[in-house]
């Protein structure tokens, strides 16, 4: 029987439709169209107003960009006095963060120990659910496993269609707990049925916050350190929300702005999330690095990475994609304030230790990169490090899988997500519908005997 799908028949059928597809970029100046919901100059179009997070990295005078330190502000604080205050009490923050996002104000004392222990009790899946969506469907990309057990998720809860804010909290909260788990079990049925290595699956232990969690369920002992639980700690505050304009969190609050129910709004915002384009950045880092080591002699010698980033601006090494991962962001210019902790803590735990080497090789390429892009492309723009250039090398360091980093991002993310689906919820009140301008031409009907 004849193959639709296959062969020559597919391709030419595709290359029809590329063809009928084109659109000349000239015609989105000429129609004003802000592509990718971007204007001229970089900046964003503003498509809604947020009292969870600033992200600010530039100011406008007299009408053009000035280069500023990035700021991270969630709920009006700092991401930096956030950090060193925990770091003060020698103590934990990402559950601090979650709950600050989620209901706008710092917790007291008591507030914080009972959020955080409503999170430990919600971690439990329910029954049947490794079994039945996880052990029984494997899958090599722990993203997608991800998003399709977070959509599951809507059969086993009662209240799935219950909209109200105190089970939108709820729900919310569960997720925050769950995915770890999820990620974790995940992983380990991936590790048997792909990887042909043992799978372990450790049971829950309620004592444990997230940081925590996460690493006493990947490894094998279930040992860690303080310090390592730390940094991990750290690096879930840093990603957990970066304003209502970033790719995922957008989907979330599009999906949420159709009325639709929590578990496909978050399910949407992980397929997002997984994009190279967005938080599957920091494994694109990790590759490019791991290109650089394998061509580098001499990583201590400037020269010489310089002349092998000018073969990657080329386009002549690592993907060919021409691109330098980890450097520039849409927003931060002079410093992106995550990437600067983030950077500054890894090397406190990395000192003296063999990986040592690959943090100042990156530091080398983020150093080298402006002066390198003016010298080849004539560029003057200014451009900074993003938290993806340290965030993959962070996890390695831990000892997490190449493959988890992405669906890490996912889970700091949730709390993000969840703030501002609450905040569309309360406050959008209509759906999110952007205008494309459609440039087909009206075309008289063919009748089938006369179509080629």
């Amino acid at each position: 029987m004849p193959s639709f799908i296959s062969g020559a028949n597919i391709t030419d059928l595709c290359g029809r439709l590329a063809d009928n597809t084109a659109i000349d970029p000239k015609l989105y100046e000429k129609y004003h169209v802000k592509r990718g919901l971007r204007n001229s100059d970089g900046t964003g179009v503003m498509a809604g107003i947020t009292n969870i997070c600033n992200v600010h990295g530039y100011v406008v005078n007299e009408g053009e960009k000035e280069p500023i330190p990035g700021q991270l502000i969630y709920r009006g604080y700092n991401i930096n006095d956030l950090v060193e205050n925990v770091e003060a009490d020698d103590r934990y923050g990402y559950e601090e963060t979650a709950f600050l996002l989620l209901f706008g104000h710092l917790p007291n004392d008591k507030e914080l120990k009972t959020f955080s222990s409503y999170i430990s009790v919600k971690r439990d899946l329910p029954n049947g659910f490794v079994e039945d969506m996880i052990l029984k469907a494997p899958s090599k990309n722990i993203m997608n496993k991800l998003a399709r057990s977070v959509l599951a998720l809507y059969s086993y809860d009662d209240e799935c269609e219950n909209k109200g804010l105190e089970n939108e909290m709820r729900t919310a909260v569960s997720l925050i707990a769950k995915m770890p788990v999820i990620m974790a079990n995940a992983y380990q049925v991936k590790r048997r049925v792909f990887d042909n290595q043992s799978m372990i699956m450790h049971p829950i232990n309620y004592e444990e916050n997230t940081a925590q969690c996460i690493l006493s369920l990947l490894r094998p002992d279930r040992q860690y350190t303080k310090e390592e639980a730390q940094m991990l700690d750290r690096l879930l505050m840093l990603q957990a929300e970066h304003g209502g304009g970033n790719n995922s969190t957008f989907t979330c609050r599009v999906l949420t702005s159709s009325g639709t129910d929590p578990y496909s709004a978050y399910s949407s915002a992980i397929c997002s999330l997984k994009g190279p384009r967005h938080g599957g950045a920091n494994l694109a880092v990790i590759h490019m690095l791991d290109d650089f080591k394998a061509n580098i002699r001499n990583w201590e010698n400037e020269g010489e990475v310089a002349d092998y980033m000018r073969k990657t601006i080329r386009k002549e090494t690592n993907d060919h994609s021409g691109l330098i991962y980890g450097m520039g962001h849409a927003v931060y210019t002079i410093s992106d304030p995550r990437a600067v902790i983030l950077k500054k803590k890894a090397f406190e735990l990395a000192h003296g230790k063999e990986i040592e080497a690959e943090f100042r090789l990156l530091e080398t390429i983020e150093r080298l990169t402006p002066e390198i892009f003016l010298e080849m492309k004539g560029s003057t723009k200014t451009m900074c490090a993003n938290v993806d250039m340290y965030s993959g090398l962070v996890y390695r360091m831990l000892g997490i899988p190449d493959e988890l980093f992405t669906p890490l991002f996912a889970i700091a993310r949730m709390s993000g997500w969840a703030a501002h689906r609450m905040e569309e919820i309360l406050t959008g009140g209509r759906i999110i519908r952007p205008a494309y301008k459609a440039i087909a031409k009206e075309k008289a009907y063919i009748k089938l005997s006369e179509r080629e």
